[in-house]
């Protein structure tokens, strides 16, 4: 007989604990503040020099006016020259405006596309809606919708009274012979057509 090698008993695993970090408590609270400090006067500074260039962008698109000295044929025809600057800026507005809808639109376009195509879509949960017979047919024709289709106004009633009668002309035909006699010819007919 061959005899198999037993497999080596399994030794317990040892837990694997991090290994402390070199750097103590203070030292690491104290490099996160300096960190934050760093940051906050990045922001700041980066703040200042946005103002900086708005504020020469603004000097070159827009130079300052002199108006003192100026007859009023002057001064309107500077109101209507910075009239029509502001009608070609809103122009090129609403025309960027109209870009970046028409970008987000193709863009939400294509993600759907490719959710599709990725076979990840999910489709929506139905949500159980009540609705009446008269909604339905106007949802589906419209206003062409002549009458109501109010099913359970449509039911016939069914009076107490109606039932009493019935039962009381149920216990009063007790003899065939009578109901046949009293059927029979044309006022037997006439009673089964009023009943």
């Amino acid at each position: 007989m061959v005899e198999q090698d037993s497999p080596a008993p399994l030794a317990p695993k040892k837990c694997v604990a991090k290994p402390k970090s070199k750097i103590s408590a203070s030292r690491r609270l104290s490099l996160k503040i300096l960190l934050l400090t760093r940051a906050t006067e990045d922001l700041e500074a980066e703040k200042t020099a946005r103002e900086e260039e708005k504020v020469r962008y603004l000097g070159e698109k827009l130079p300052p006016l002199q108006l003192t000295g100026l007859d009023t044929d002057d001064l309107q025809k500077i109101c209507k020259e910075i009239i029509e600057k502001i009608d070609k800026v809103d122009e090129e507005r609403y025309d960027c405006e109209a870009k970046v809808f028409k970008n987000h639109r193709e863009i939400n376009n294509l993600n759907l596309k490719i959710m599709d195509l990725g076979g990840k879509f999910k489709k929506p949960a139905l949500r159980k809606v009540r609705v009446s017979a008269d909604e339905m047919l106007k949802a589906l024709f419209g206003s062409k919708t002549k009458g109501s289709m109010d099913l359970r106004g449509n039911l016939k009633s069914v009076k107490k009274e109606d039932i009493k009668q019935e039962k009381e002309l149920t216990m009063e035909v007790g003899d065939w012979r009578k109901n046949v006699e009293a059927m029979s010819g044309m006022e037997g007919r006439k009673k089964m057509f009023n009943a």
